[in-house]
């Protein structure tokens, strides 16, 4: 199924005719109570992006930056590890842009995800553990470039674009969002896979010297960022891939926050079941963070984050099962009550 890879010489879109699909999603503010006392906190709701993550807003701006400086020509493949939605991205802008896609992913990743790919008429390479995992994926993309003539590397680990594409999109539309709630931001909180909107985001609400706290967030089962390195297993798809990466700085930022993997699948859960938000782990995860982070900065505080995606890369894993109750999280302290939801044009 789904065996259909087109020749990379195929005449595709212009990179202008995709930028209308990415971006400009919709912020949220979300109203809760927190052990009975109201709170509020902002998101912003990624799924509205052409592939359905936030990822696209990356993906689109490395690949218009590498036609401007000329990296990347008609007819190259575009070669990519992936723990899924950048696959997704690359294989779905890419395929638009009429390129050839190859996506190396670590073989624990949900079917959704590799079907969504495949769909796309990318290859995908699955990558044991044995193989690496994370590590193996980008290993095996530089083999493949080294190997293979007309290849272009995204390289979202190491590529400072990525922190360039959320300075220049996410962060602005999170600024001017806020100020039609009438507030302005004093914390963002976002996980960490590759970190390129943690730092993006960052970056921009701190420009003119503001003191907004940036918090990046990891699995509490894995703190990749707190250790260095792989220490111990987690379900939050999509971040903490086993190391830090290059274009991460935890110098320029505050604190790092963590949720469990089993609190972050209630989160959702109840995201999805209670306010009739479609969202994906991480997106549990992320309000979590800001709760957690809320509580500490006050009621009257502007905590913004990120949902990332959608559950729809998630019907076949835990998200979709009873999730036991641990006895440090913090879901069944909160009960969601409403939304309120602005796009700007």
């Amino acid at each position: 199924m789904f065996r259909t890879h087109p020749s990379p010489t195929d005449v595709g879109a212009s990179i202008d005719d995709i930028a209308p699909l990415i971006g400009q999603t919709p912020m949220m503010q979300i109203d809760y109570r927190f052990d009975g006392r109201p709170r509020r906190l902002f998101t912003k709701y990624e799924q509205e992006n052409m592939t359905g993550s936030v990822k696209d807003r990356m993906a689109e701006h490395i690949l218009r930056g590498a036609y401007e400086s000329g990296d990347l020509e008609r007819g190259d493949t575009i070669v990519e590890a992936s723990s899924g939605n950048t696959g997704i991205s690359f294989a779905a802008i890419g395929r638009a842009l009429g390129h050839a896609v190859r996506i190396y992913m670590p073989n624990w990743m949900s079917q959704e995800r590799v079907r969504l790919i495949q769909s796309l008429g990318a290859d995908i390479i699955p990558v044991s553990a044995e193989q690496g995992g994370f590590l193996g994926s980008i290993a095996l993309c530089e083999k493949y470039a080294r190997e293979h003539e007309h290849v272009f590397l995204p390289r979202q680990f190491d590529n400072p674009a990525n922190i360039t594409a959320h300075y220049e999109s996410t962060g602005p539309e999170i600024e001017a969002q806020l100020a039609t709630f009438g507030v302005e931001a004093d914390a963002f909180v976002a996980g960490v896979g590759t970190g390129g909107t943690v730092m993006g985001v960052g970056r921009y609400l701190r420009r003119n010297g503001a003191a907004v706290k940036i918090h990046p967030l990891e699995p509490a089962n894995s703190p990749t960022l707190r250790t260095g390195c792989k220490a111990g297993d987690h379900r939050i798809q999509g971040i903490s891939d086993e190391f830090i990466p290059s274009i991460v700085d935890l110098n320029e930022m505050d604190e790092v926050v963590d949720s469990w993997d089993g609190d972050a699948i209630l989160m959702a859960q109840a995201l999805c079941s209670r306010l009739g938000l479609t969202v994906g782990i991480s997106s549990g995860a992320n309000f979590l963070g800001a709760a957690a982070i809320l509580e500490r900065l006050g009621a009257d505080a502007a905590v913004v984050t990120i949902f990332p995606d959608s559950n729809k890369k998630y019907l076949s894993t835990d998200l979709c099962r009873n999730e036991p109750v641990g006895e440090d999280y913090l879901t069944p302290r909160i009960t969601l009550e409403r939304f309120r939801a602005i796009r700007l044009p």
